[in-house]
């Protein structure tokens, strides 16, 4: 699973990613700070069944913070988008082909209304922006659909196909499966204005991370905004917090509500984090592993699964209890578990064992929080 970081220049995108992967990368305020995209790893959380077990689990393919699984995400953030992208303006098209990788897609806002589309200081209002990257988005699809599809219908007739089927295939590059093209048939024709902005919504779903809540008009602007798909949140003080937890000055996990001040500080170091409190206080968390999380499990529909051997111990072979944690989506049957751990697995998939309860599920739906012994032939 891949998760596009999006949005228009000096949004805060690459802060965003800083935040949520401490990889270095250049921050600055102008235009295109980011121009070949910035790839890395960030972490969902979840409930690790740890607690619940009353075991210590010895964590390989991702890491247990007091009961907090955190789950491995690809990452990436690519350059800022300017209207006309979708026409080669800016890094348009580099822009567009780097996003169409990825499952969905977090939209880095702007917030505060500050700097134009095109990352210029201006007082710009945020639902303008919001519609500038939809359309832009919207755009590139139409535009690909309409040169391709004569050569579409023509596949679809030699071949005896649907033509869903052939479109898939022609826009298989941009992550667009044939359910996709199904579903949005329903909904539009095909050749209609509104088909690519469906098809968008379908494949490419966005989530609003509405940036830089810690300054005023951020604030104000968010309640004329404000729905289930806009999360308030601040890059800014996330990374603040991370890198004063990573040099040992706070106890801090991320997406918590509060951090603990390990030792005595400067007084400009407390009253920055005095002023991060406030946030904390008054939306919850800085918002920003609320957005990685959001996207995931909900947007997404994503659960996490524990793949073990050892359905007594909760382990692998070599003793590591629940050492693994998988991302799959929510409707996934324990063949598809079987897979993601290895083809052989899959292949040779006989049934699977739910180590909570003991009991032989056969080839059942999956749920999120399972522990599951997947029992195959020889490998």
């Amino acid at each position: 699973m891949l998760i596009g970081l999006v949005g228009c220049p000096n949004s805060g995108k690459s802060t965003f990613f800083k935040a949520l992967t401490l990889i270095p990368v250049e921050i600055a305020s102008y235009p295109f700070t980011t121009i070949k995209p910035n790839q890395g790893i960030g972490y969902v959380t979840a409930k690790c069944p740890c607690k619940e077990l009353g075991v210590k689990c010895n964590p390989k393919n991702s890491k247990c913070i007091n009961g907090i699984r955190f789950i491995p995400v690809k990452l990436m953030d690519v350059a800022g988008l300017v209207p006309d992208a979708h026409l080669g303006k800016g890094l348009g098209n580099q822009f567009l082909d780097d996003l169409m990788q990825a499952s969905g897609l977090i939209h880095i806002l702007d917030c505060s209304g500050r700097t134009n589309p095109e990352g210029k200081p201006e007082k710009t209002d945020p639902k303008e922006i919001i519609k500038v990257l939809e359309r832009e988005i919207d755009e590139w699809i139409k535009g690909i659909i309409k040169r391709n599809l004569e050569k579409v219908r023509k596949k679809a007739e030699i071949r005896k196909i649907p033509i869903e089927k052939a479109l898939a295939e022609q826009l298989s590059g941009l992550g667009i499966k044939e359910e996709d093209i199904k579903e949005a048939r329903k909904k539009a024709d095909l050749e209609s204005e509104e088909f690519a902005s469906i098809l968008r919504k379908i494949s490419k779903p966005i989530l609003i991370a509405a940036n830089k809540i810690d300054l005023p008009e951020a604030q104000e602007n968010y309640e004329k905004i404000k729905n289930e798909n806009v999360i308030p949140c601040s890059a800014e003080m996330e990374l603040a917090l991370k890198l004063a937890e990573k040099s040992g000055l706070i106890k801090y996990i991320p997406g918590s509500s509060n951090f603990e001040i390990l030792r005595d500080l400067p007084e400009n170091q407390k009253n920055a984090l005095d002023k991060i409190k406030l946030i904390l206080e008054k939306y919850g968390s800085t918002g920003v592993q609320k957005c990685l999380n959001k996207i995931v499990f909900e947007v997404l529909n994503q659960i996490v699964v524990y793949p073990v051997e050892n359905e007594n111990k909760f382990s692998d072979k070599k003793g590591n209890v629940l050492p693994d944690a998988y991302l799959l989506p929510k409707d996934s049957k324990a063949r598809d578990l079987a897979y993601k751990i290895h083809t052989d697995f899959g292949d040779k998939f006989i049934t699977a064992i739910n180590c909570k309860t003991k009991m032989n599920i056969g080839n059942s739906e999956l749920k999120d929080g399972d522990i599951i012994k997947i029992v195959a032939g020889i490998i």
